[in-house]
């Protein structure tokens, strides 16, 4: 007999989140093998408007909790960086004139994760006293900056807390080609193994 698997609604997910993230187990990071304490909460693209609507409530749970978050959405990041090297309306009137592979190498060198992004990450976390870190909107910054290269060059930064990647698709892993993100669960976001899928966390 088959034993199909049911998946967990929405609600249950996010009871899970709120169980693993407020627990001294998850804040402490314990048991993680010496591993980077990065955590992938992947979610059907399809539910998007919910999930944000759920995380914003989960925050507020959290707080009320006693746990404090710090969330960084990396398209709000970005837009801002843009601004601050005062090129944002320069990048809005050349999305008109080139191609999309030309606006794409054009963000992806302003918005290099070593070099602008995750130092923008690092100012935000100096600035203030978190306990756990939330980084969204990595479908909306797609394809000009890319997860795996956001939590490769954060290893050195946010090592200390937590981190939290909410992530439209999928975070498998398989022993013939090791672990891999798939964002929108299409689009191959290249291997990626030194994070935990929170859904497999216990509480």
């Amino acid at each position: 007999m088959v034993v199909q698997m049911v998946e967990p609604s929405i609600q249950e997910k996010f009871q899970h989140l709120f169980a693993v993230i407020s627990g001294p187990r998850f804040l402490q990071k314990q048991g993680l093998g010496n591993e980077v304490p990065f955590f992938i909460c992947p979610f059907n693209p399809a539910h998007s408007v919910d999930v944000e609507r759920r995380r914003a409530r989960l925050v507020k749970q959290l707080e009320q909790a006693g746990v404090r978050v710090l969330e960084i959405n990396l398209y709000d990041l970005s837009i801002g960086i843009l601004k601050e090297l005062d090129i944002w309306d320069a990048v809005r009137e050349t999305e008109a004139t080139v191609s999309k592979d030309q606006l794409k190498e054009l963000l992806q060198s302003v918005l290099d994760p070593e070099t602008h992004l995750v130092p923008a990450i690092a100012d935000r976390m100096k600035e203030t006293d978190f306990d756990v870190l939330f980084l969204t909107g990595v479908g909306e910054v797609f394809p000009y900056i890319r997860s795996h290269s956001v939590l490769n060059n954060l290893l050195s930064t946010a090592k200390d807390k937590p981190t939290v990647i909410f992530f439209p698709g999928t975070y498998t892993h398989s022993l013939e080609s090791g672990a891999s993100l798939d964002l929108f669960g299409r689009l191959h976001d290249d291997r990626y193994y030194r994070a935990f899928n929170i859904f497999h966390c216990e509480a």
